[in-house]
């Protein structure tokens, strides 16, 4: 550790904190004994999280057992350099999953991972569209643009086909919609009926019903009285394998 550097603040004081400005370039089990040694010093660490996936990069969570543990590796780690860098801390936005199974018991902590899943989702949905806006958007006219417009226009050749233009007919994948109430299925083995997929389905908090298409075979509809419920049974079954040949089922939610 080296110089200190003030970092400021945004988040209320609780139990986890967030790490970032850090070297992107050690391996990821050298950064986390790295910082399970620094800040075991003010508490006791029940968690460490640091990722190598591009988004989480010089980023980490660290959770004490207690929220002074946390002050504390704060007021004294802030700005020090590890790795040559200076490290910049904030309490962490939301609570972590080890502090929520520790203080709420089970029952809290699924509807913990279930809320985290659908902000997650979300994010993805937001995303994908935000994607396909960019892919929408018209390209800024030139003035070679202007001049060929006021041209008079001559038919085209093969005027009316469908564009191959991908871009034009884009649309959110199935797997990045938002969450919502109704499970859609796929890949169904013929063989399964209502009743079947009932005892699958059923098992999970708010269910409602399940619709087969009696025009299509291997598809359904999982209903459920709120998002929570849909949001668990997706987690649970998305890729369960049916049938003799152990098929596995896609489930996704269903486009509004």
């Amino acid at each position: 550790m080296a110089a200190f550097v003030q970092g400021g603040i945004t988040q209320p004081p609780n139990s986890t904190v967030y790490v970032k400005n850090l070297e992107e370039g050690i391996k990821i089990d050298d950064l986390k004994e790295a910082l399970t040694e620094i800040f075991s010093e003010y508490g006791t660490v029940i968690d460490l999280i640091a990722k190598k996936n591009i988004r989480a990069r010089g980023q980490a969570f660290v959770v004490f057992d207690d929220v002074e543990s946390a002050e504390r590796a704060i007021k004294e780690v802030q700005g020090f350099e590890l790795f040559e860098k200076p490290m910049l801390l904030d309490y962490a936005k939301t609570r972590s999953d080890a502090t929520v199974q520790k203080d709420g018991g089970e029952e809290e902590f699924e509807l913990h991972k279930r809320r985290r899943l659908a902000e997650k989702e979300r994010k993805q949905a937001q995303q994908a569209a935000e994607e396909q806006k960019k892919l929408k958007r018209p390209a800024i006219p030139t003035a070679a643009d202007a001049a060929s417009s006021a041209r008079p226009a001559k038919a085209a050749r093969g005027a009316g086909l469908k564009s191959s233009n991908p871009a034009a007919g884009a649309v959110v994948p199935d797997e990045y919609l938002p969450p919502n109430k109704i499970l859609f299925v796929q890949n169904l083995p013929e063989d399964y009926d209502v009743d079947g997929l009932t005892q699958i389905f059923g098992r999970f908090e708010g269910f409602r019903e399940v619709r087969l298409v009696p025009t299509r075979k291997g598809i359904a509809f999982v209903e459920y009285e709120a998002e929570a419920g849909a949001i668990s049974a997706k987690e649970s079954t998305s890729g369960m394998g049916l049938g003799a040949e152990s098929k596995a089922i896609k489930v996704t939610y269903q486009r509004q």
